[in-house]
């Protein structure tokens, strides 16, 4: 089950703009943060190949998969190079379809109560809150009151370490993060400061809920 990889740290690393010469030393940085599930989105240069080396290199100890999928002929090929993940923007039935077929886990994006209820009874394992932007943390509450309570909900967009415990407390079941911890050009040192930030950030969110609880 998905839960397993999210159990440590359910923090999604969201890789977009990633080079595959880089791929496997950001995924360690990220890696001895406590990150266990990295996702590298399909319109960053030559994903399939970052996928590839990332899967070779962390898949033992990492889910490895792809974002932003927007075809359903990519399932094959994802799975093909290591890949074990599908995330995608949008809540197309075809497209979570497509990923069981392949047996790979699937995360589709949703905005509306309709589109999370259509992407869980089509076999999303989780749902991602996306744009997180614009589904504050009462919206979420008020979402988590109808949802399966198994359900794992990821609030993806403009999520930074500040922001979460909001949605903690609402009911979030963790995260994407995506330029706020990674962008194309950033230091290694950099991205594994995010990193422990966001892991931080996460680890005192759990703790305040449970001392309200």
């Amino acid at each position: 089950m998905i839960r397993a990889w999210l159990d440590t740290l359910p923090l999604v690393a969201i890789l977009r703009g990633i080079k595959p010469e880089e791929a496997v030393e950001v995924g360690r940085v990220l890696f001895d943060a406590g990150f266990r599930v990295i996702e590298v989105p399909m319109n960053s240069p030559q994903p399939l190949e970052s996928i590839r080396l990332l899967a070779a290199a962390l898949g033992q100890q990492c889910l490895i998969g792809a974002g932003t999928v927007l075809r359903t002929e990519l399932a094959g090929q994802i799975a093909a190079a290591g890949g074990r993940l599908i995330v995608m923007p949008h809540a197309d039935v075809a497209m979570i379809h497509a990923a069981k077929r392949a047996d790979l886990y699937c995360v589709p994006g949703v905005a509306t109560p309709t589109e999370a209820f259509t992407a869980i009874h089509a076999g999303a394992d989780a749902i991602k809150l996306f744009p997180a932007e614009q589904i504050a943390p009462a919206v979420v509450k008020a979402w988590r009151a109808v949802l399966p309570r198994e359900l794992l909900v990821l609030p993806v967009g403009g999520i930074t370490p500040e922001s979460m415990a909001p949605y903690v407390a609402a009911g979030a079941n963790g995260f994407g993060l995506g330029s706020a911890l990674y962008s194309p050009g950033r230091d290694l040192q950099d991205i594994a400061r995010r990193a422990r930030a966001f892991a931080h950030a996460w680890k005192a969110g759990i703790a305040s809920e449970g001392s309200h609880a």
